[in-house]
C-alpha cells in the first residue's frame, strides 16, 4: 500500500523542550523564536511533550507554554503530544483544552496518553498498577465532555454528577485528537475513533502500525474534513556540509541522551531496549536523519514512503543544538520538502 506522498504531505515539529544548558527563560525565548519562524515557513503544527522532574522536559505544563506560542503565531497549529491524563482531573483537562483552543483561534491539536515513564507518575502518587484504569476513565470522561454540555460519570477513580460545562472549544465538534504509539492495538483504537497517530522507530516497523490503522479505519470517516495524519517522528539536523551537520548533531544528541537517561539512572532502572545509546546507533536506528538539504530530503521521503506515513514530525531542536542550526534546518525543510509538496 502506498503512503500517498503527494500534496497531502505535511510537516510538523515535535519537541521535548529538553534542557539545553541555558537558563530556562532564555531557552523558552529561543524556542518561541523558532516557533515563530516555523509558523512563517508553513509548518503544520508544533507538538510539545509533557515530562516531569527531569531535564528531559522543561515543559511540564504544555498548555502554559503553548498559550505563549499561540500569541506569537498566526497559522501554526499547537498541541501537547501527549497530555499525561493520569496527572489531571479530566474536568480540569477539558477546561484547559477549551481555553487554549479559544486563545489560539481554533488551532489546538490534543494529544492524550499515559506517558512512558511510571517514575514520573509515581512522583504524583499514581501507581503503575492504577495508571491504566485511571487513564481509561479520564480519556472516556474527556471524550464525553467534548461532546456534551453537562457531564456525569461514575467510575472507580472519578465521580461526576450533572457538572455544567460552561466553556466549549472553538473547534466543532472538538479539536483533533492524537495518540503517540507504536502498538497495533493503539492504532486500531485511533482508527476507530478518528484520532491521528504519531510513531517513532524504523520505518519498516512503523509500516505495520500504519497498515493496521488503515485497515481498521471506517471508510466513510474523515476527521475534521481531512485525511487522518499518520506521523513519523525524526530528529533532523541539516547543514551546508555533512561534516558540519554530523558534528552538531552528535554533540546535541549526547546531551539529549543524558537528559533522557536522568530518571532511569537516578532510580537504577534499565533504559528502554530500543533507546540508541550512541549517536551512531541513533543514525542506524533511523531516529536521527542528518546531512545536507538534498541528502536529508532523499532519506526522509524514502522513510516516509516505507513507513506509510503522510506527516513528518521533525524534532528540530534537542540537546544543546544552537538556535541558528535549528533555524537553518527549518528553512531547508521548507525549501526541500514543503516547497516540493505544497505544504
Amino acid at each position: 500500500m502506498k503512503s500517498g506522498l503527494s500534496s497531502r504531505l505535511r510537516c510538523g515539529i515535535f519537541d521535548h523542550l529538553d534542557d539545553d544548558g541555558q537558563d530556562a527563560a532564555r531557552q523558552y525565548e529561543d524556542r518561541l523564536k523558532l516557533i515563530e519562524v516555523c509558523d512563517s515557513l508553513g509548518f503544520y503544527a508544533y507538538h510539545l511533550a509533557e515530562h516531569h522532574c527531569t531535564p528531559h522536559g522543561r515543559g511540564p505544563s504544555p498548555h502554559l507554554f503553548l498559550s505563549s506560542a499561540a500569541q506569537r503565531t498566526r497559522r501554526l497549529r499547537l498541541g501537547p503530544l501527549v497530555l499525561l491524563l493520569n496527572l489531571y482531573h479530566p474536568l480540569r483537562a477539558f477546561e484547559e483544552i477549551c481555553m487554549l483552543d479559544q486563545l489560539s483561534g481554533g488551532r489546538l491539536e490534543v494529544g492524550i496518553g499515559r506517558g512512558s515513564q511510571p517514575i514520573e507518575w509515581g512522583y504524583f502518587g499514581i501507581s503503575a498498577d492504577a495508571a491504566p484504569s485511571r487513564y481509561a476513565e479520564a480519556s472516556e470522561i474527556l471524550n464525553i465532555a467534548l461532546k456534551g454540555h453537562t457531564l456525569s460519570y461514575q467510575g472507580d477513580h472519578f465521580e461526576l454528577s450533572d457538572v455544567p460545562l460552561a466553556l466549549r472549544p472553538h473547534q466543532r465538534p472538538s479539536p483533533p485528537i492524537w495518540i503517540a504509539s507504536n502498538r497495533a492495538e493503539s492504532a486500531q483504537w485511533a482508527a476507530a475513533n478518528g484520532a491521528n497517530l504519531a510513531c517513532i522507530g524504523p520505518a519498516c516497523a512503523v509500516r505495520n502500525v500504519t497498515d493496521t490503522y488503515r485497515s481498521h479505519r471506517p471508510h466513510n470517516t474523515a476527521a475534521h474534513g481531512r485525511e487522518p495524519l499518520l506521523g513519523l517522528a525524526r530528529m533532523v539536523v541539516i547543514a551546508k556540509s555533512d561534516q558540519d551537520a554530523h558534528a552538531a548533531a552528535e554533540t546535541a544528541y549526547r546531551r539529549w541522551l543524558e537528559s533522557f537517561k536522568f530518571l532511569y539512572e537516578l532510580n537504577a532502572i534499565p533504559t528502554p531496549p530500543a533507546l540508541p545509546l550512541t549517536f551512531d546507533a541513533a543514525l542506524e536506528s533511523e531516529l536521527c536523519v542528518v546531512g545536507t538539504p538534498a541528502s536529508v530530503r532523499q532519506v526522509l521521503l524514502q522513510q516516509m514512503e516505507v513507513a506509510g506515513a503522510n506527516y513528518l514530525l521533525c524534532q528540530l531542536a534537542f540537546g544543546n543544538l544552537p538556535l541558528e542550526i535549528s533555524l537553518y534546518t527549518a528553512t531547508a525543510i521548507k525549501t526541500e520538502i514543503l516547497g516540493s509538496f505544497g505544504g
